[in-house]
């Protein structure tokens, strides 16, 4: 009988020479500095570097596993089950641990994770949230540490969750093709030259790669500490008007924002929260919560230009008065083509033609 040996995996493509993605570099980078966010939904066509960036991201943590949940791995497989084997040969309860302990302290990614059965995602997003597993099945109750950054893909042209589970996941981002000519060259070149020579193209990074990889311990340490990173009322304010304005339900948008601006500062070395950075994750927070008709609002509402003002008029203001003073919902006037017709003739006789009809006619 032959044996095969066992190939070792190719060296992942350094994060730091991942271009093109600004709004996911940071999505991830947040999601790895405070797990407890809730993972990363990344939404976007095929060839974006989903994988790429993932399989990166393990790379800046240390000793971190990076793991990968199959689109036909079962509940049981996730969450670990009984250990059937040992049950019948010793007489013994004991736990077999799944996927998730598999993950713990690394990245578990999740392509098209919108195709998978709403159990396994369930159980997913509790122990991403929780970073703790609890089974409960086959007559044994088993918890474990489950700490690990929650990568999901999906393709929305192939379906979406449903809103439940959409709202559970921290960090949303949406990927769009690159247009621009030299951006693309460039991400293609950058990928030829990996292919060709991994270690070396490695090497050339390897100093921004170990740059990142410290700053990400310390923003992890920052995260850990409870007292660090204080924020104002004015912030807090500032998170509330735009969860309400965007129409999320419940409250869990505003935790997640708070928690996702506390991960911004500590990556950045700040020594509070600021309204800058809460502007800079709202994004990320808000795109796969927000209500469709929180968007029309914002669109209908959206303050006029006011940067050119009326001929005529000093204060910037049309001679028709401000949109406050009129009917907002009035549409405007257009031209409307006439059809040229006859003049009727009056209805009534004039008072010469009365009196003509009642002369006299000659003989």
């Amino acid at each position: 009988m032959t044996t095969t040996a066992a190939a070792a995996m190719p060296a992942p493509f350094p994060f730091a020479a991942i271009a093109g993605q600004p709004h996911l570099r940071q999505a991830l980078l947040l999601a790895a500095a405070d797990p407890g966010l809730g993972g990363v939904l990344i939404e976007g066509p095929r060839g974006t570097a989903k994988t790429t960036a993932a399989r990166a991201l393990a790379e800046l943590l240390p000793d971190a596993p990076f793991v990968t949940l199959p689109l036909g791995a079962s509940l049981e497989s996730l969450v670990g089950t009984l250990d059937l084997g040992r049950a019948m040969a010793g007489h013994e309860l004991r736990f077999a641990p799944g996927l998730l302990a598999r993950a713990h302290g690394g990245v578990l990614y999740v392509d098209e994770i919108n195709l998978l059965p709403d159990a396994l995602i369930d159980s997913l997003l509790d122990a991403a949230a929780s970073g703790v597993n609890v089974v409960e099945r086959d007559g044994i109750s088993h918890r474990h540490a489950a700490r690990f950054v929650l990568v999901g893909t999906m393709n929305p042209e192939e379906g979406t969750l449903r809103p439940q589970l959409l709202d559970r996941f921290g960090l949303c981002v949406q990927l769009h093709n690159i247009d621009d000519p030299s951006e693309r060259q460039a991400i293609v070149r950058a990928r030829l030259a990996f292919d060709a020579d991994p270690q070396g193209f490695r090497d050339r990074h390897a100093q921004a790669q170990a740059e990142l990889s410290s700053s990400l311990v310390r923003a992890r340490a920052l995260v850990a500490d409870a007292s660090a990173l204080p924020y104002t009322d004015a912030v807090h304010e500032a998170v509330s008007a735009m969860c309400i304005a965007a129409a999320v339900d419940g409250l869990r948008a505003d935790l997640v924002m708070l928690r996702s601006a506390r991960a911004l500062a500590a990556w950045e070395g700040a020594t509070a929260i600021t309204g800058q950075h809460v502007q800079r994750v709202a994004e990320s927070v808000l795109l796969h919560r927000r209500k469709p008709e929180a968007e029309t609002a914002a669109a209908r509402t959206a303050p006029p230009d006011v940067g050119s003002k009326a001929a005529g008029d000093a204060d910037g203001e049309s001679s028709a008065g401000s949109a406050d003073d009129g009917d907002w919902g009035a549409m405007p006037p257009e031209p409307v083509g006439i059809d040229r017709v006859k003049p009727l003739r009056p209805l009534i006789p004039s008072l010469r033609q009365q009196q003509q009809q009642a002369a006299p006619k000659k003989a």
